[in-house]
C-alpha cells in the first residue's frame, strides 16, 4: 500500500524522497552497527545505503536528460520526449498554390508550462530532511524502555570533605574519580561477558590502615551478575619488589611479576573476606568468613616504581577467575584514563 502510494508521486518528490529517507536511515544504521558491532544491522545499512546510490543515479540522468533534450523512456516504460518537440505532419498541397497571405496559416498553440523540477525536489528534501532528522534524534529525546535495566551510576555522595591525605602535593586521585573510571561501557566486555549490565557502583575515599590517615587509599567497586571488580590505588613508599617479598610470607599464592605499560606489576591471589551485618533487630552479626578467591593485579604507579600502586582485583560468588589477560586487558584500559 505504502509503495502504490509513492507511485502516486511526481517523479521530482518521489526520488528526493527516496534519497532523503535511504540516507538517513544507513547512515544511522551503519552507525548503530559499528557502535555496537552487529553484522546484520551492518548488511542491512549498506542495503539502504546501495539503493540510496541507486536513486541518486537515476535522478541523476533525469536531469542530464532535461539538459540535453531527447526522446527518453520513462521509468514506467512509457515514451517521453524530453524536449516536448511539437510533431509536424505534412499536409497535402492544392494543385495549385494560393496566393501568398491568401492560405490559411499554420496554428501555433503555445507550449505548456514545464513544471519547476528544482522547486520540487528542494520542497521535497526540505519536508523529509525534517522527518529524517527527527527518526536520527528520536531515540536521544524519547523515554528509553523502563523494563530494560539500566547500568548502574556512580554516586556522588554529599562531597564530604576529603581526608588531610587527600590534599598533599600532587593529589591522590579520589574514589569518585576511581569510579568513573572502571564503570566503563566496555567494562564487561574487557571481562568476557558481554550484553551485563553493571548492578552497582560505588567509591570511597579511604585511607591505609596503620598509617594514622596520613597515605590515601582510594576504593572504586563495580559489580556484574558474573564477576565483580575493585581498584584501589595505595600511595605509600612500597615498591614493587618490596610487594612482592611480602606476598611471599603472607597468604597469596600464584604469585607472577610481569610488566604493564611499561611498569612493574605482579599478579596473586588471595580469598576475600566474607562479612554479613545484621540490620533487623540490632543483634550481631556472623563472624568474618573466608570469601570467593580472588585473582589481583598490582601495577607500580610510576615507571621508576618509587612506590605506591594500582590494584585491580576481579572475583565472583562461584569461585570462577577469569584468565590473567583480563586484568592485564582491564589495566590498559583504566590506567590512561585514571592518569599520573
Amino acid at each position: 500500500m505504502l509503495g502504490f502510494l509513492l507511485r502516486l508521486l511526481p517523479f521530482w518528490v518521489r526520488e528526493p524522497l527516496f534519497i532523503v529517507l535511504g540516507s538517513v536511515l544507513g547512515v544511522r544504521i551503519m552507525y548503530l552497527a559499528v557502535r555496537d558491532p552487529d553484522r546484520v544491522a551492518a548488511g542491512l545499512g549498506t542495503v539502504f545505503l546501495v539503493f540510496t546510490a541507486i536513486r541518486v543515479h537515476t535522478v541523476v540522468q533525469a536531469l542530464r536528460a532535461r539538459r540535453n533534450p531527447s526522446p527518453a523512456v520513462s521509468e514506467d516504460g512509457a515514451a517521453v520526449d524530453a524536449a516536448a518537440q511539437p510533431q509536424q505532419h505534412v499536409q497535402p498541397q492544392p494543385e495549385h498554390q494560393p496566393q501568398a497571405g491568401t492560405g490559411p496559416r499554420p496554428s501555433s498553440n503555445p507550449p505548456e508550462k514545464d513544471h519547476n523540477a528544482w522547486g520540487q525536489a528542494v520542497a521535497a528534501v526540505a519536508l523529509f530532511g525534517a522527518l529524517g532528522a527527527a527518526l536520527w534524534l528520536a531515540p536521544r529525546f524519547m523515554p528509553s524502555d523502563s523494563n530494560s535495566p539500566q547500568p548502574a551510576s556512580c554516586s556522588d555522595g554529599e562531597h564530604e570533605e576529603l581526608p588531610k591525605a587527600y590534599k598533599e602535593k600532587p593529589r591522590p586521585v579520589t574514589g569518585e574519580e576511581l569510579c568513573k573510571a572502571l564503570n566503563r561501557p566496555d567494562l564487561a566486555e574487557l571481562l568476557g561477558t558481554p550484553g551485563e549490565t553493571a548492578t552497582t557502583a560505588s567509591g570511597t575515599n579511604n585511607t591505609a590502615p596503620l598509617t594514622d590517615g596520613k597515605v590515601a587509599q582510594p576504593e572504586a567497586e563495580v559489580a556484574f551478575d558474573t564477576y565483580t571488580v575493585n581498584v584501589s590505588a595505595t600511595y605509600n613508599k612500597m615498591s614493587t619488589d618490596q610487594n612482592v617479598k611480602l606476598m611471599k610470607f603472607g597468604n597469596e599464592t600464584d604469585i607472577r611479576t610481569l610488566k604493564v605499560l611499561g611498569r612493574p606489576a605482579v599478579l596473586s591471589s588471595d580469598h576475600t573476606m566474607k562479612i554479613e551485618i545484621d540490620l533487623g533487630s540490632g543483634g550481631s552479626g556472623g563472624p568474618v568468613e573466608q570469601g570467593p578467591l580472588a585473582r589481583t593485579l598490582s601495577v607500580a604507579l610510576e615507571r621508576d616504581d618509587r612506590g605506591g600502586s594500582y590494584d585491580i582485583s576481579v572475583w565472583s560468588t562461584s569461585g570462577a577467575l577469569p584468565d590473567d589477560s583480563v586484568l592485564v586487558g582491564i589495566a590498559e584500559k583504566l590506567l590512561p584514563a585514571i592518569g599520573g
